[in-house]
C-alpha cells in the first residue's frame, strides 16, 4: 500500500484549503449572477448542483488531511442542517458521510515506526500476531487487529506519523477551513465550532489522557446489562498508542436498517448512555459520533473513543438540572432568573420570561414533552436551524445570549445525541427515560428497568 502522506505544514495545507474556499467562493458567486436571469426553479437547481460539487470537493480535500479539517468536516458528516431539497438529500449525506467511515489510510510500515518508538520494544515481543490492515481510521489514526502472548485479541489504535503538526497547521489555518464550511452551511456557527475545535483537539492528539477516560467508562459500565466500555491494557498504552480489549459488531450503516423496534431499542440505549453518563456520572463522552458506538452479537452496545471527554463539577450539573425542572414545569421567571444568574443573558431586559420559556421548549421538547417522539431528520433539522441558525425564528434574541463555556459540551452531546437519533429513525418517549435522572423517577421502559438494578448497586 502506498503511503497517504499528511501535509503537515502551515504553507502547504494554507493553498489546498485557501484554493478550494476561494474556488467555490468564484463559483457560487458566478451561479447567483446567472441566476438573475433564470426562472426561481431554475435558480435554486443551480444552487443546489453548486452545493453537491462542493460536497464532493469537501470530500476529496478535508478526507486527505486527518487533523482539524477533517474532524470539522466529520461534524456536518451526520448533522442534517436542510442545507439541500429532500430529493437530493440522500446524495450529499452519503458524499459527506465518506469523511466519517473512509479516511484515507497510512502504509503499515509508517505506522510500525509509531508503534515501535512507542512502546520501545519491537512489534513481535509485544503482539503475538497483528494484521497489517486496519479494521478502522478516524481523523488522527488507524486501528489494528492484533493478540497478545497467551491469544487474548486486541484492538491497538496508532497515531498517524506526523498528525500533530498537520493539527496544529489546521489550528493556524481555522478560519480558512471554517470560511469554506460556509461555502455549503452559510448558517453554521462557525465561532462555536472553532472554539470547540481549538479547545478539545489538542486533548484529542493525547491518547494517554483518553485511555484515562476509557478506563473511567470502562469501571463506570463494568457489569452494566446492555452497556459495553472495553477494557484499556494499561500497560501497552503511551501518548501515541491505545491498546484495548477487541469488540466486534454492527455498524451505524447497518443499525440505520434494522426493523423499526430493533432501532428504538438501539436509540434508547445511545440515549441512555450519553445523557445518563452526563446527568449520572458528572462526565462524558462528548463525541455522540455513529462510529463511536457498535451493536454486539447479544444485545449489548459497546461505546468507543473517548478522545473527546468532559468532567464537570457536581454544581454545573445541579444547575442544569434546575434548569430543566425550571422548563418542564413551565416556570417561566425562574427559568429565565437561571438564564441571567449563569451568565447565558446577557441583556436580561431585551427578552422576556415567556420568550425564554418558548425557546427553551423549542430546543428541548422532544425529551422535556411527555409524548412518544419519532426522531426523523426532517424535525431535528428545525429544531438545530431553531437553536443555532439566522433562519431560527430566535435570533433576535440569541444576539443578547451567550452559552456559557462550562455547559458548552452539554449542548454539544444534547444536538449530536438527536442527529444521531433521528439518523437512525428512533421512537420512544424520552421525556419518560430522562426524568430518570432529571427527577430520579423509576424506570418506565423495559431497558430502564434492566439497568435500575446497576445504578441501585453502584450508588451503594
Amino acid at each position: 500500500m502506498a503511503r497517504d502522506r499528511i501535509p503537515s505544514s502551515r504553507v502547504g495545507r494554507t493553498a489546498r484549503i485557501g484554493g478550494l474556499a476561494a474556488g467555490q467562493a468564484v463559483r457560487q458567486a458566478g451561479t447567483r449572477a446567472a441566476n438573475l436571469t433564470r426562472s426561481p426553479d431554475a435558480a435554486g437547481a443551480a444552487l443546489e448542483a453548486r452545493q453537491l460539487e462542493a460536497a464532493r470537493q469537501i470530500v476529496a480535500v478535508l478526507g486527505t488531511m486527518k487533523g482539524a479539517a477533517m474532524k470539522v468536516g466529520q461534524v456536518l458528516s451526520f448533522l442534517d442542517v436542510g442545507l439541500v431539497s429532500e430529493a437530493n438529500r440522500e446524495e450529499f449525506q452519503r458524499l459527506l458521510a465518506q469523511l466519517r467511515d473512509a479516511a484515507p489510510r497510512v502504509r503499515f510500515a509508517d505506522m510500525r515506526k509509531v508503534l515501535e518508538e512507542d512502546l520501545e520494544e519491537p512489534l513481535g515481543d509485544v503482539f503475538e500476531t497483528i494484521d497489517e490492515e486496519p479494521i478502522a481510521a478516524a481523523s488522527i489514526g488507524q486501528v489494528y487487529r492484533a493478540t497478545l502472548p497467551g491469544g487474548r485479541p486486541v484492538a491497538v489504535k496508532v497515531q498517524y506519523p506526523g498528525v500533530a503538526g498537520a493539527v496544529r497547521a489546521d489550528m493556524q489555518n481555522l478560519g480558512l477551513i471554517l470560511r469554506l464550511m460556509k461555502r455549503t452551511a452559510p448558517g453554521l456557527d462557525a465561532r462555536a465550532i472553532g472554539d470547540e475545535v481549538r479547545e478539545r483537539i489538542g486533548e484529542e492528539l493525547d491518547y494517554e489522557l483518553e485511555a484515562q477516560n476509557q478506563r473511567t467508562m470502562a469501571r463506570l459500565y463494568r457489569g452494566h446489562p446492555f452497556i459495553l466500555v472495553p477494557e484499556v491494557v494499561t500497560s501497552l498504552s503511551r501518548e501515541r498508542v491505545i491498546v484495548s480489549e477487541l469488540v466486534e459488531g454492527a455498524g451505524f450503516d447497518e443499525l440505520r436498517e434494522l426493523p423499526q423496534l430493533e432501532r428504538d431499542r438501539v436509540g434508547e440505549i445511545v440515549f441512555r448512555f450519553f445523557f445518563g453518563s452526563m446527568y449520572r456520572h458528572h462526565e462524558f463522552s462528548t463525541d455522540p459520533h455513529p462510529g463511536n458506538f457498535l451493536l454486539l452479537d447479544d444485545g449489548r452496545m459497546a461505546f468507543l473513543d473517548f478522545g473527546m471527554y468532559k468532567r464537570m463539577d457536581p454544581r454545573l450539573i445541579d444547575f442544569e438540572l434546575r434548569f430543566l425542572r425550571a422548563g418542564i414545569e413551565g416556570d417561566a421567571e425562574e427559568l429565565k432568573r437561571l438564564w441571567v444568574a449563569n451568565g447565558t443573558l446577557t441583556e436580561p431586559d431585551r427578552i422576556a420570561p415567556e420568550e425564554v420559556l418558548d425557546q427553551f421548549r423549542a430546543a428541548t421538547w422532544w425529551y422535556t414533552a411527555d409524548e412518544e417522539v419519532h426522531l426523523r431528520r426532517e424535525l431535528a433539522t428545525e429544531m438545530i436551524i431553531d437553536a443555532s441558525d439566522p433562519r431560527s425564528r430566535y435570533f433576535d434574541q440569541m444576539r443578547y445570549q451567550r452559552l456559557p463555556p462550562d455547559h458548552l459540551f452539554g449542548r454539544r452531546v444534547e444536538f449530536l445525541t438527536l442527529a444521531v437519533l433521528a439518523q437512525l429513525g428512533a421512537r420512544a418517549n424520552w421525556h419518560r427515560i430522562a426524568r430518570e435522572w432529571i427527577y430520579g423517577d423509576p424506570p418506565q421502559t423495559e431497558l430502564g428497568r434492566l439497568e435500575a438494578p446497576f445504578h441501585s448497586c453502584a450508588a451503594a
